[in-house]
């Protein structure tokens, strides 16, 4: 079995108990960007009409509760980048912990970056497999939830109720065809991120 390493967050949950405060969402390939105003609103937009939450790494939607030090050098051993892209995952749970602003309902995250094996059946403690993202390069928005839909390649049905991917191959497959059929989308070449749920902090 192939060793992965697990990344921690901790983010804003969106449902229809919760409006965006300054959320905003993609509107295209330009990604001109308009407030979300409340839940309703967001699924008009989406056409995701079967959510029941949304459960995403993009940082719109599922905006960051983590707030590092960046001038403390040793936060920087817990920030992990990829090239030249902050992901907004960090290397350990209690560093998240640590540095999350409080919430009476929040998300916390164990998350793989491009899985290399199906990752449903992996279990981690306190924690619930909740499916895959898209997240694009620059580990800034969902191109599941947050660009507008992409037809051509996948249909609102191929998501969850968390807006997530269930299985693994789809997923990868998605991914591919969203690259191939969006060349010039900026939001169109992704990462897969394995997402788990902790099963009671912020819950």
């Amino acid at each position: 079995m192939e060793e992965m390493t697990f990344l921690y967050t901790a983010t804003e949950t969106f449902d229809k108990t919760t409006t965006l405060e300054i959320g905003r969402f993609c509107t295209g390939p330009s990604c001109n960007t308009e407030a979300i105003a409340s839940w309703d609103s967001y699924i008009e937009w989406s056409k995701l009409t079967h959510l029941v939450e949304v459960v995403s790494l993009d940082g719109m939607l599922n905006a960051t509760l983590v707030e590092p030090d960046y001038d403390k050098a040793d936060d920087w051993n817990f920030i992990h980048t990829a090239g030249r892209y902050q992901t907004g995952l960090y290397t350990t749970l209690d560093y998240v912990l640590q540095r999350a602003r409080p919430k009476d309902k929040y998300n916390v995250l164990a998350v793989i970056i491009n899985p290399g094996q199906q990752c449903q059946g992996i279990q981690l403690d306190d924690f619930q497999f909740m499916g895959y993202d898209l997240l694009d390069e620059e580990f800034g928005n969902s191109a599941l939830t947050n660009c507008g839909g992409f037809e051509e390649t996948f249909l609102p049905i191929d998501l969850t109720t968390y807006g997530l991917i269930e299985d693994y191959l789809k997923a990868y497959d998605i991914r591919n065809r969203l690259a191939i059929n969006n060349p010039q989308h900026p939001h169109a070449h992704t990462h897969v991120m394995a997402v788990w749920r902790h099963k009671t902090l912020g819950r």
